[in-house]
């Protein structure tokens, strides 16, 4: 549903994103994770038909985004980070203008359809002026469903919501799942973690690293790390388990807990837990300690997020973030 191959644009001399190639499946949850300034939403602007690339090709639900601009608008919804609504309009007015703007046949249906679907009929009458930050998120969300697109940008979707408005936005995303192919902004690792099929990590306006969470936490982690604890002082754990075959170190130890390291691609916890109770220790616990999605993260943009020969400028904000 989106393929993007050799996507690039420059604000002038300025490079904001570089050669970028992707794509995603109908029906997957893509995240699209960075550090600010890295691109994520210049890129999601140029599929959304906001802005041309510089030069590449990008294609959503079968579209060109540059020659066939109107026909991929018809099929995309687009959650900017900033949703532009209108304060001094009520919710339902607002949507109804929305679906007329589309020349939407039955648009009071597809409204009270789309307010049915953000859990927004109660407040259908209300001001926008007077609603919540995580309820003009939900509006916002109403807007970019109104058509029925065939995908969904969601541009940064819980930013600013409470912990109950961010799980109502989650769980809302992941029911859309399976229908709609969605391409997801977010700073919130967890997040992608849960929501998302697949992650695509940018930086300095390249793609860094592209797999699901899981296979990112196995492919970066190199070697595997295991906690251990046992009852008792653990007088004698550290010498015990450090002989271990496969075993390759102990990392840190404190008092009846420690954290080893052991040989790449080996698991070694059968040979750890049958020795730890062997020497006659109460094992507790012994449990793999993967690589988390935001290690990953930090690791993969540890440096400036300036691009290599042309970086945004603080004059870009407005442009990008």
């Amino acid at each position: 549903m989106i393929q993007v191959d050799g996507l690039t644009k420059d604000y002038g001399p300025r490079r904001a994103i570089d050669n970028l190639s992707f794509h995603a499946e109908k029906g997957e949850i893509l995240g699209f994770l960075g550090p600010n300034g890295a691109g994520k939403t210049t890129t999601m602007r140029i599929l959304t038909g906001y802005m041309p690339p510089s030069s590449g090709k990008a294609m959503v639900a079968g579209y060109d985004v540059v020659d066939q601009s109107l026909e991929v608008r018809r099929r995309v919804g687009y959650l900017p980070e900033t949703v532009p609504l209108y304060p001094d309009m009520t919710v339902y007015d607002y949507l109804k203008f929305m679906a007329d703007l589309r020349h939407l046949p039955s648009a009071e249906e597809r409204v009270d359809e789309a307010l049915e679907m953000v859990h927004m009929e109660d407040r259908a009458d209300g001001y926008i002026a007077n609603l919540s930050k995580g309820m003009r998120q939900r509006v916002g969300l109403a807007q970019a469903l109104l058509h029925s697109p065939e995908v969904l940008i969601l541009d940064e979707p819980t930013i600013g919501l409470d912990p109950a408005q961010i799980l109502d936005v989650r769980n809302l995303i992941r029911g859309l799942a399976g229908e709609r192919t969605v391409l997801l902004s977010t700073h919130i690792l967890s997040e992608a973690q849960q929501l998302c099929n697949r992650v695509l990590i940018i930086n300095k306006g390249r793609i860094v690293a592209e797999d699901s969470p899981a296979q990112l936490q196995a492919r970066l982690s190199g070697a595997q790390r295991v906690s251990v604890t046992v009852g008792g002082d653990g007088d004698g754990l550290v010498n015990l388990v450090a002989s271990i075959s496969g075993v390759a170190g102990v990392l840190s130890a404190k008092g009846n807990s420690l954290e080893i390291e052991t040989v790449p691609g080996l698991d070694v916890r059968a040979s750890v837990a049958r020795a730890i109770v062997e020497a006659g220790y109460d094992l507790l616990e012994l449990r793999n300690i993967g690589m988390s999605l935001e290690d990953i993260f930090i690791e993969l943009t540890r440096e400036s997020p300036a691009a290599p020969e042309m970086a945004e400028s603080e004059d870009l904000e407005s442009f990008e973030e």
